[in-house]
């Protein structure tokens, strides 16, 4: 089965690179240096992935194009890359619907393990034809879509991951550190933080009040519980 990952860095140099490493790695590649470019591609082509977006382009910035992705309906895994490191960028990055985030100067080996992570992450469990259902949830494993109360509720990657782990273990309380090692895999080893934002994400879209929910409970100083 082809690989394909999108590359969006307007540096050659830098674009070139995390081709070659990508290629030998066993995927295929559709490189950009506009993001009018890639969003483009993305809305014309439905073989794509895993999205690798610099955040620092010439025309539209990585987080829009992430945005613009999410908000075409594509699930493809999204990997921010950018030399910001200030909190609130990781976070806006995270809530316009990303699905990791490196920064530079970065590895290239851990790059292409992050692209192998989330690609792993894409495809595991695809056959399993189970439907697991929670109050006013249903949760198709095979087509990976949430529906509540009839109504289809789009999902990226992470947050189908986030309501498996919830509605798999309902009713009991979910260490941070858990949560993560079950969506992002034992290979990651990011910030907590990003369970907290995604978290956050997937509330406003379940929730029917994201400021008072009911359905992810927050267990402070711990983690999280399903309790529907």
């Amino acid at each position: 089965m082809n690989k394909k990952v999108l590359i969006l860095e307007d540096e050659d140099n830098i674009r070139s690179f995390v081709v070659i490493n990508l290629k030998r790695a066993g995927y295929e590649t559709a490189e950009f240096a506009l993001g009018e470019d890639a969003v483009t591609y993305v809305r014309t082509h439905n073989d794509v992935d895993v999205a690798i977006l610099d955040v620092m382009l010439p025309d539209i910035d990585g987080f829009e194009v992430c945005r613009r992705i999410r908000g075409s309906g594509s699930r493809m895994g999204i990997i921010m890359l950018t030399a910001l490191s200030q909190e609130n960028d990781k976070i806006n990055g995270f809530m316009t619907g990303a699905d990791d985030y490196v920064g530079k100067p970065f590895s290239v080996v851990e790059l292409v393990a992050r692209v192998d992570a989330l690609y792993r992450r894409l495809t595991q469990g695809s056959f399993n034809a189970d439907v697991i259902t929670s109050g006013p949830f249903s949760l198709n494993l095979r087509s990976r879509e949430l529906m509540k109360n009839g109504q289809r509720i789009d999902l990226t990657q992470v947050e189908y991951l986030l309501m498996k782990n919830f509605l798999e273990n309902r009713g009991r309380a979910l260490a941070r550190d858990e949560i993560m090692n079950e969506v992002w895999g034992r290979d990651y080893h990011g910030d907590l933080k990003v369970v907290d934002v995604n978290i956050r994400r997937l509330r406003l879209k379940i929730e029917d009040d994201a400021a008072a929910p009911k359905y992810i409970a927050t267990i402070w100083g711990f983690g999280y519980k399903w309790e529907a």
